[in-house]
């Protein structure tokens, strides 16, 4: 039968509240105190855009959030997203000398939050103004996504003229439209579009490069080019039933918690998630939270296989999410038009190779199939626009890792477009390595990547580091606001 909404709008407001709810400030306090603030913070080497963690949160600890996040901003202008996405187990708290001393780690994430959405609660602007008098080079920026914001920031702050070209609505890319909608609101990305755009950025959506404009115009008129157009549609099942139309993309479905309003979101009684990455399990959570009574993954391999976090798959069995290991699906099933049901089969590993097992077919009931099994390259895409550029055998731009820079030189890369998919955090440090290779190469200078911060700030006292005391922070937040 036709999807509906099953719970009213009341219910889903309490089920899909933040996962990580902001601290307040006396726990800010008290975790920022327990930090070590290491010289040679391993926490910064674990961070793609290499925040000087300790520095951000000693001066949380002396009462000057706004100055943590001028550090954290300064870094990466993306922080604030950041705070709420990254999988911070696995990149700086993951790497917290107390997690070597069997000891709770610094929660980093969440600090980073308590500072960011202290200036942006207030309508404070930390960051350092872009130079007053531009370079006269000009840059345009495809893609408007975590690569393309952090590029366009970094160029801006060098003194360039940046335009942003985005074929979407709004920008910001799957921090709008595809982050599960209890790790982060659409309204933190699209906040921090504006905090780009405060930059000098100039932003245009709804163009779609190769249709409203072509490359040869863009050539004409910019000085470099920058691509940051991430991956493409959903990797198809090629199985029969996969075009029935409750068999749905689930970067669409999450998309779709993000642009309607949540009581009004279809889901299926019995939800079927095929794919065990953490899009996965984003989609089979969000689905129990939107009121599916069972919600599943299936997987073809075994449990210690799966490539989401094991963070991410205790929460999604904390929710009730349940999953079907070494079986792939071989047929959608419907009834009278609708999806009814998916035909499984059993999986071995045979000489290294998965096979199924023959005789070994069965039929999970479920009303709506997720897929998120990837998504396609976008190979066809890029050919089009550029016939010379590169792409290797993995279907993603070729490019310098240190630079960003193509066999164009012209033309430069970041994101999951140029790595073939990994966090927001790490299209951010590509966007603003590319932004360096780009400075370099439009003044002729030997590209330099953003250096990692002083570590100074962190190993000098509270006066020596410029922090603040906390009968200081009021004195400093009505500064911020005259300016």
């Amino acid at each position: 039968m036709p999807l509906s909404p099953l719970l009213p709008a009341d219910a889903l407001a309490a089920n899909f509240t933040d996962l990580k709810p902001p601290l307040r400030p006396q726990e800010a306090f008290v975790e920022a105190s327990r930090c070590l603030y290491c010289f040679d913070a391993p926490c910064i080497m674990a961070c793609p855009t290499g925040i000087d963690i300790p520095a951000f949160i000693k001066k949380i600890a002396f009462g000057n959030p706004a100055g943590a996040a001028k550090t954290i901003l300064t870094a990466n202008i993306l922080g604030a997203s950041c705070a709420r996405v990254c999988p911070t187990e696995v990149l700086c708290e993951g790497a917290c000398v107390l997690d070597d001393r069997d000891e709770q780690p610094i929660m980093i994430g969440r600090l980073q939050r308590y500072a960011t959405d202290y200036v942006t609660e207030r309508g404070l602007n930390v960051l350092p103004q872009p130079p007053a008098k531009k370079s006269g080079q000009k840059i345009a920026v495809i893609g408007a996504g975590p690569a393309g914001l952090g590029c366009a920031a970094e160029l801006a702050q060098l003194g360039h003229s940046v335009t942003i070209l985005e074929r979407q609505k709004q920008a910001g890319g799957l921090n709008t439209y595809g982050i599960a909608y209890y790790k982060m609101k659409p309204q933190v990305s699209l906040a921090e579009v504006k905090l780009v755009q405060s930059l000098g950025v100039e932003l245009r959506t709804g163009v779609a490069v190769g249709q409203h404009v072509t490359i040869a115009e863009l050539e004409k008129e910019y000085d470099a080019l920058f691509v940051g157009v991430g991956l493409g549609a959903a990797t198809r099942l090629h199985i029969p039933g996969e075009e029935l139309p409750e068999v749905v993309d689930a970067l669409e479905f999450i998309s779709r918690i993000h642009t309607d309003p949540l009581h009004t979101v279809p889901v299926g009684h019995r939800v079927a998630v095929i794919g065990a990455g953490n899009t996965a399990i984003d989609a089979v959570t969000q689905s129990k939270r939107l009121g599916a009574e069972r919600a599943f993954i299936v997987y073809r391999r075994a449990e210690g296989d799966m490539s989401a976090y094991d963070f991410e798959y205790e929460h999604a069995k904390h929710d009730g999410a349940q999953f079907v290991f070494h079986a792939m699906p071989v047929e959608v099933v419907a009834t009278n038009g609708h999806v009814s049901g998916l035909k499984l089969v059993r999986t071995q590993l045979v000489k290294g190779k998965l096979s199924p097992v023959p005789g070994t077919e069965w039929i999970e009931p479920c009303d709506l199939v997720l897929k998120a099994v990837g998504q396609e390259k976008q190979v066809k895409l890029l050919r089009g626009l550029f016939p010379e550029l590169v792409v290797d055998e993995r279907g993603v731009i070729a490019h310098d890792p240190l630079t960003g820079q193509t066999n164009l030189p012209h033309v430069f890369v970041g994101g999951d477009c140029g790595n073939g998919g990994r966090e927001v955090v790490n299209a951010v440090g590509e966007g603003k390595k590319a932004a360096h290779g780009i400075h370099a190469f439009l003044t002729s200078q030997t590209a330099e990547p953003p250096v990692q911060p002083s570590r100074l700030g962190a190993k000098q006292g509270a006066t020596g580091s410029g922090l603040l005391h906390p009968i200081r922070a009021q004195e400093l937040e009505a500064a911020l606001k005259a300016k």
